[in-house]
């Protein structure tokens, strides 16, 4: 049976070979490894102050309106904190929320770093509460595109935009012609301008909550300007709760050159299936003056254009495009020869199962992750031991340092689950 995806590939390798054979500016990557890692070569210290508070702000994706987002300054938009591989972050973080029981942890999504500045509530801090403040400080030890979020009451967190993006530059063995970050985000926007709920009982216990109006950098389909015929490096994450993609580009050659901040040899970007939280960086060589290039959503039954690149002036480059390996990762590689099996297998409660039987048209709004007394998930059976998330219950499993694993996850369920193993 040919699927759609199965058609639109097949489409893709076509196109590719076409090129390939039809273009004298373009061929496949030559195979090659890695670089060698990175070598710390700096030794700075980055501080950013972060006063996370209800700001009234209108993105261009709200038409127009005001809303009331939760963000970590007064800046318009995301922060996007720069470091070099070798540079300290010190940030300082003051919790100026309202509610009460709102509370802030930060979790630097793909950082391998001490436990303690994981910012994870409960598991690896004490929350701070509001008006309470807190500080975080260390060195990242791996090069590439991560990004950080709170982690209390996520969904509505997310769903107000109070996310980050951080970059720790270094795996560069060729600097590219221009880099762009691209944050891809949903946001639940009714009829009349205002926030719909962010989540529902139906959603958390099916496939999550989807949003209404969907946007890049806070823009819907944005037009973006670039060099012609130059080599563009594009960060794309995926910083929704919920939205899963299937990404691609049509109108350039493009090269998949690290996925989730860990470099990898270059791949011919045909379409990329792309969940909650993942990150994929792209080497695009940008067309001739005046083309197009389209960023798309092939997981739709027509592709949706997220964003479209233009291309402006004389041509950057000349030369045949080849993507170049980036640097490898700083991360001990796994014995997979020696490695302990270890298998999770994902299941709903039966509360979960009530819920979501329950359908979106209860109306039923779910409470905060840190305040919720409802559980939807299990992994082996066993779910989140506290009404109030402030006791995880018993290891799933107990790791030796230094050994190597591998996680078996088997989904009982009839949803796609996103894993995020924190800290590693």
């Amino acid at each position: 049976m040919i699927t759609r995806r199965k058609l639109v590939l097949g489409a893709a390798a076509a196109s590719s070979a076409y090129c390939a054979a039809r273009s004298p500016l373009w061929r496949p990557a030559r195979a090659e490894t890695l670089a060698p890692p990175a070598v710390p070569q700096t030794g700075n210290t980055i501080t950013a102050d972060f006063d996370v508070a209800e700001r009234q702000v209108a993105l261009p994706c709200f038409g127009g309106k005001a809303l009331p987002l939760w963000t970590f300054n007064d800046t318009p938009g995301f922060p996007v904190v720069r470091l070099q591989l070798g540079d300290r972050l010190d940030v300082r973080l003051k919790n100026s929320l309202k509610r009460a029981g709102e509370d802030l942890t930060i979790h630097w999504h793909g950082l391998r770093i001490a436990n303690g500045q994981d910012g994870v509530a409960y598991m690896t801090q004490a929350p701070i509460p509001p008006g309470g403040q807190g500080s975080y400080s260390f060195v990242p030890p791996d090069t590439g595109t991560f990004f950080f979020h709170t982690h209390c009451n996520s969904v509505e967190h997310f769903g107000r935009g109070l996310i980050g993006v951080l970059i720790v530059e270094g795996d560069e063995t060729q600097a590219a012609d221009a880099g762009i970050v691209l944050a891809m985000k949903d946001w639940r926007i009714g009829p009349d301008g205002a926030f719909l709920p962010f989540t529902t009982a139906d959603g958390p216990a099916k496939s999550g909550t989807p949003g209404t109006v969907r946007s890049i950098n806070g823009v819907a389909k944005p037009v973006i300007n670039v060099a012609a015929s130059a080599d563009i490096r594009l960060r794309l994450l995926n910083v929704d709760p919920t939205r899963i993609g299937d990404v691609g580009l049509d109108g350039a050659q493009a090269y998949i050159i690290a996925v989730d901040g860990n470099a990898c040899v270059p791949v011919a970007l045909e379409s990329w299936r792309f969940g909650p939280a993942q990150r994929l960086d792209i080497l695009m060589r940008s067309p001739a003056e005046g083309g197009i290039v389209k960023l798309l959503d092939y997981f739709a039954a027509e592709p949706i254009v997220l964003a479209e690149f233009v291309s402006q002036g004389v041509d950057k480059r000349t030369d045949v495009f080849h993507p170049h390996a980036l640097r490898a990762s700083r991360a001990p590689a796994a014995d997979l020869g020696a490695a302990q099996r270890l298998t999770f297998d994902l299941g709903s409660t039966a509360s979960g199962e009530a819920i979501g039987a329950l359908g979106a048209a209860s109306g039923i709004v779910v409470g905060s992750l840190c305040l919720s007394k409802r559980t939807f998930w299990a992994i082996n059976k066993q779910s989140w031991a506290s009404a109030d998330h402030s006791d995880a219950g018993p290891a799933l499993a107990e790791l030796t340092l230094g050994a190597s694993y591998i996680f078996a996850f088997k989904n009982q369920s009839a949803h796609p689950h996103p894993i995020h193993i924190h800290g590693h």
